[in-house]
């Protein structure tokens, strides 16, 4: 794959409170499609805040990794789906019944609403862990190993795509095939702040490797222009 990015590749994470949320919404109309809700977000701001960028014509990513029990993961994503979620995620970690229980309760409750079903997308080991961090919850493998491990349990469950970072878009893509989601955070344009991700890669590198989307928070949100941010990395690749 080249390493061209697309307007419609990038999710901008709005790791911020409601009203720096929708100020920046008003800056990115028109430049992005996509927009991330994660936890911080949505536990300020509950429900409203989805509704609220979805009046405003984007697409929503509501990134709550969930993980519990698969009734209780089915309500969630039954709820997150009835409101128009474009995207939601789940853990990979909780488990081929509890990821399917998603897919299975989304699809229901989107179409009884009338609205399209989000597409699920398994998260596998976080862009912040690395070996060190892994062993010391009890996973022997390296986060590569333990990648692979979860996205064929995600496959057999039927989601519509993974998370993991670009250093292992490559693998997943060829694991999951053309038209799977690989959506990977821990994209840094060149020069910028790794902060407190461990593995990363630039825009253009993640698209070459196989991401079909990549969450962009900070090199966009800190900007003092966000939408010029966005045109950087656009016309950077």
């Amino acid at each position: 794959m080249n390493g061209c990015v697309t307007r419609d590749q990038i999710i901008v994470a709005l790791d911020v409170d409601a009203h720096e949320a929708l100020r920046l919404a008003r800056q990115l109309e028109g430049r992005v499609r996509w927009l991330k809700v994660g936890m911080t977000l949505y536990y300020a701001e509950g429900p409203e805040i989805v509704r609220r960028l979805r009046s405003m014509g984007f697409d929503v990513f509501v990134d709550l990794k969930l993980h519990d029990i698969p009734h209780q993961v089915a309500g969630a994503a039954r709820e997150l789906a009835r409101l128009g979620a474009g995207m939601l995620t789940v853990h990979a970690a909780g488990g081929e019944a509890m990821m399917r229980a998603a897919v299975e309760a989304s699809g229901e409750s989107a179409g009884a609403a009338g609205l399209t079903s989000p597409a699920i997308l398994a998260v596998t080991v976080l862009t912040s862990m690395d070996d060190e961090t892994l062993h010391s919850i009890g996973v022997p493998r390296s986060p590569a190993d333990q990648v692979e491990n979860l996205v064929r349990l995600a496959r057999r469950a039927g989601v519509d795509g993974v998370v993991c970072s670009p250093q292992e878009a490559s693998a997943v893509r060829s694991e999951l095939g053309p038209n799977a989601l690989v959506v990977t955070p821990g994209v840094r344009p060149e020069g910028s702040e790794v902060g407190d991700q461990a593995r990363v890669a630039t825009p253009a590198q993640a698209v070459a490797a196989g991401a079909s989307h990549l969450v962009i928070g900070r090199p966009i949100t800190g900007s003092a222009l966000p939408a010029e941010a966005v045109e950087r990395i656009v016309e950077g690749t």
